[in-house]
């Protein structure tokens, strides 16, 4: 599992403008760290296409990244 000090500053850094360009806040250094966390889950779980998928389903459904890890755990 990843943790926040994985995060590369300029990941966050990137995503914070990102984030600022749709006009949602950015994700904490600890929630990316987890949102990563569940891209690998669903890259190891079945392929690595499945990552981002995952991540984008997750938050379509409305999941906080913890939530979305624990289900996507609880799916392999």
């Amino acid at each position: 599992m990843s943790t926040s000090n994985d995060v590369d500053p300029a990941a966050l850094d990137w995503l914070g403008r990102f984030a600022s360009s749709m006009g949602v806040s950015p994700l904490t250094q600890s929630e990316v760290a987890t949102v990563l966390d569940l891209a690998g889950v669903a890259a190891h779980a079945s392929h690595r296409q499945a990552a981002p998928v995952a991540c984008w389903l997750a938050a379509r459904a409305g999941l906080s990244p913890s939530a979305a890890l624990e289900r996507a755990t609880e799916v392999v």
